[in-house]
């Protein structure tokens, strides 16, 4: 293949096409539904998806893909056509977060304290629906369509790293994946060039003082009281480090400090996230969140010790792959279908494969139409199932795109 994938040319998609993907898509839609309120009932945390991979594995093997398990808990499936052209890797993700589901639907989580709050379960029936579909086509396609589960999206380590040593994209051209994004409207799509998600790092920051009595404060060094004073300078830090244009988030989500109200306990720890769109500055705040700690507990006569990990990088989208991607929302779901979005804060480790391969990220718009909607990672967190459809379409569309054999 010369070139990346959609660099350089029109689509060649036409009308029959377009007719073709959205028959596929019909076809699929009623199942993928099914299956997506099966998954929701049986979640299963990360690096924990047993049933689910074996349920995923079944569907591919029962719709005549190869598969293979890279670990004990993802799967990859190969449509290889036999015949010269890309490889397009599609990924979705499979784990369930430690959330009491609170819905109150007929297909909630079986599973106390356990439940696809983020959408996960909907992917992993999308892409089930799109190897179906694909396999009953494959004679109009070229090269390969890899399919790739991927276990423990969120927690860190992620699983992304892993499966990408174990090679599902060895020869690649090119990555696509998608999210369900109840901020948006179902119906619409935001497919940017450029950033998309930032990246996610975590640091926990110990602050060793000298315990003692409450009563009796000009003999210890409060760690409590010196934490407070670190919050304060890393609430700052944010505006000192980056230009104001630049998105950036420096967040103290947990403070944590002794038992009882009479002592003054030795240390306090704090613990929290770091997020942004740039390598260089990621690197430079993470250091001046150390040297904030450090210089901030000696004025006080205290130590800090500092640990940050670095998860995934942030998600940018390839530029020839992101207009490709837009024709194709353009052409199989029409002009207004097609939302701008700011880049948001959240990460995703679908970040790590365009890491190697250039890649796309789809938010697809999952918002429920008659009901309120609640936030990813919510007790009530819901999606409306016509957005499944949606997310049909745009990945059948990339692979008749990428993958569609030429006249």
């Amino acid at each position: 293949m010369s070139g990346r994938p959609g660099a350089g040319r029109e689509p060649h998609a036409r009308p029959s096409a377009s007719a073709a993907v959205a028959e596929l898509a019909e076809r699929e839609h009623p199942r993928v539904i099914a299956l997506r309120r099966e998954l929701h009932q049986h979640p299963e945390l990360s690096y924990q998806e047993t049933r689910t991979a074996a349920r995923v594995e079944a569907e591919l093997r029962a719709a005549g893909v190869q598969t293979s398990r890279p670990t004990a808990t993802s799967v990859v499936g190969r449509i290889r056509t036999g015949r010269d052209g890309p490889v397009l890797v599609l990924r979705a993700d499979l784990d369930a977060l430690p959330v009491q589901e609170e819905t109150g639907l007929p297909y909630a989580s079986r599973h106390p304290g356990v439940m696809h709050a983020c959408g996960h379960d909907g992917h992993a029936a999308v892409l089930i629906g799109v190897a179906r579909a694909l396999a009953s086509v494959s004679e109009g396609l070229a090269g390969e369509v890899r399919l790739v589960f991927q276990h423990a999206e969120e927690p860190l380590p992620s699983g992304a790293p892993e499966l990408i040593e174990r090679g599902v994209l060895d020869g690649a051209d090119a990555v696509v994946g998608q999210h369900l994004w109840t901020p948006l409207a179902s119906g619409t799509v935001a497919v940017p060039a450029g950033p998309l998600m930032a990246s996610t790092d975590y640091f926990e920051i110990t602050i060793v003082g000298r315990g003692g009595h409450a009563g009796l404060p000009h003999e210890v060094v409060d760690p409590i009281a010196v934490g407070a004073q670190v919050v304060s300078g890393l609430q700052q830090l944010a505006t000192r480090v980056a230009p104001p244009t630049e998105p950036l988030v420096v967040a103290v989500t947990a403070f944590s400090a002794g038992e009882h109200a009479a002592v003054v306990p030795d240390t306090a720890t704090l613990r929290g996230t770091l997020r942004t769109f740039d390598e260089s500055l990621r690197r430079t705040v993470a250091r001046r969140i150390e040297e904030i700690a450090r210089g901030t507990a000696a004025t006080y006569g205290a130590d800090a010790r500092t640990a940050v990990q670095y998860g995934s990088p942030a998600v940018v989208n390839d530029p020839a792959l992101a207009a490709s991607a837009q024709r194709i929302v353009r052409t199989w779901l029409g002009e207004p279908a097609l939302a701008a979005v700011d880049p948001v804060l959240a990460g995703e480790d679908f970040a790590w494969y365009q890491q190697h391969v250039p890649g796309v990220f789809f938010l697809v718009g999952a918002g429920p139409k008659d009901r309120p909607s609640y936030p990813h990672h919510h007790p009530r967190f819901d999606i409306e199932e016509q957005a499944l459809a949606v997310g049909l379409r745009l990945l059948l569309g990339m692979a008749l795109e990428v993958c569609g054999r030429r006249p």
